[in-house]
């Protein structure tokens, strides 16, 4: 069954990862959402792609009270969300100055979402193999998802079983590097392929 997933809300239309993207996106019939959460220097989980404002300041250094007003947190981005499903990106890159390689962000959004409720309606995704196999460890009621930009031919196969037997539900490729082969042996293994980003009409069509 194909869905529609709104990347970082209706943000074509309304600026992204903010509460008015999100309910723009709901208006418009979208199926779910995909979001990106991060910590701030005061620890509050907040809605945000990139690591860094504008001004160049790092969010993890900036104060909850210091952000720009359209900055949700987790929390009012979610109410905004209404009844779709959302895909909750952890942001924890080795390259950016929130990394967190002791997965405490993973902890919290996990303890987060365990408060709120609700479970069915959360998939977690990240680009970091272990925070999403840390999301399994602490609430293995929560549906998890490995972004990337590539998997390699020759390692499908083991991915993709390494994959179901740690309890994922889906892999999220990147569209131009997405496969039949990737689709067929991901399936195979009762895995979902979640694509991104596809604003393409006639690839939407072919897949």
């Amino acid at each position: 069954m194909t869905q529609v997933m709104a990347h970082r809300g209706a943000s074509k239309v309304e600026q992204e990862n903010t509460t008015l993207a999100f309910r723009r996106a709901l208006e418009m019939g979208a199926d779910a959402v995909e979001l990106d959460v991060r910590r701030c220097a005061t620890g509050e989980l907040i809605v945000h792609h990139d690591a860094k404002l504008s001004d160049g300041r790092a969010i993890i250094a900036t104060k909850k009270t210091d952000l720009p007003v359209h900055i949700p947190t987790l929390s009012e981005a979610l109410d905004a969300c209404g009844s779709m499903w959302v895909n909750i990106e952890i942001k924890n890159d080795l390259s950016e100055p929130d990394f967190d390689p002791s997965e405490q962000i993973t902890n919290e959004v996990v303890e987060f979402l365990r408060q709120r409720g609700s479970i069915e309606k959360w998939l977690i995704s990240s680009f970091r193999r272990e925070t999403v196999d840390t999301v399994r460890k602490l609430m293995p009621e929560l549906k998890t998802a490995w972004l990337v930009m590539t998997v390699d031919n020759a390692e499908l196969e083991i991915v993709a079983k390494q994959m179901a037997e740690q309890g994922h539900c889906a892999i999220h490729p990147w569209v131009k590097s997405l496969t039949e082969q990737l689709v067929i042996t991901f399936h195979k293994h009762g895995l979902k392929v979640n694509t991104w980003t596809c604003d393409n009409a006639s690839r939407m069509k072919e897949l």
